[in-house]
């Protein structure tokens, strides 16, 4: 499954991989090592997250980051 993440915000990221892998929030948050209440806030956009954030999330969870140029 692809997405172009420039359309999305990083709270809506985070949510579509966690739906990806069919996880609850707090399923989720132990997989990558977070409390429950940070992806709460990630995905509810009372918590920004950075770059260095998204990328360890993808890791854990098999997901690709690819930069390209139009």
């Amino acid at each position: 499954m692809q997405m172009k993440a420039n359309d999305y915000e990083f709270r809506d990221v985070i949510k579509i991989i966690r739906e990806w892998n069919e996880l609850t929030q707090k399923e989720f948050a132990k997989l990558v090592g977070m409390s429950y209440g940070t992806i709460t806030k990630y995905e509810n956009g009372q918590r920004n997250g950075s770059f260095a954030v998204l990328v360890e999330i993808c890791k854990k969870n098999n997901v690709e980051i690819i930069l390209k140029k139009k």
